[in-house]
């Protein structure tokens, strides 16, 4: 069993920046597949970025079309922890962030269906 903390959400204001935690505990990460979802009040959740790590320095990354070039994500193994750095943030980035990981890799990543553990998740609120 893996239990998942989010931490690092906020208020900004448009154009600044946030970097989102999720820590684990119970088992590490390992070569698991960790998830970033977002969902904002009347819609569902959706697919941020996700990280996988195959040993090594190797690490694969998927981000929304939506995120891509704004938002990176990174994962510290030893700390077991994997983090979502935000930047250019904009009004429609609002939502609660939540971390996801998943025991294996098939499947459709993008679909929030598809990961074993939800963390609690973090408010994020962009200001105009």
């Amino acid at each position: 069993q893996v239990q998942l903390v989010e931490s690092g959400g906020g208020l900004v204001q448009a154009g600044g920046s946030l970097r989102l935690s999720c820590a684990a505990s119970g088992r590490t990460f390992g070569t698991y597949p960790v998830a970033w979802f977002r969902q904002a009040p009347g819609k569902e959740r959706e697919f941020v970025a996700k990280i996988t790590w195959s040993g090594g320095s190797i690490y694969y990354t998927n981000y929304a079309d939506s995120v891509k070039g704004r938002f990176t994500v990174s994962r510290d193994n030893a700390k077991n922890t994997v983090y979502l750095q935000m930047n250019s943030l904009k009004p429609e980035d609002t939502a609660v962030y939540y971390c996801a990981a998943r025991n294996s890799d098939g499947g459709s990543f993008r679909q929030a269906g598809q990961y074993d553990y939800w963390g609690q998740g973090t408010q994020v609120t962009v200001s105009s």
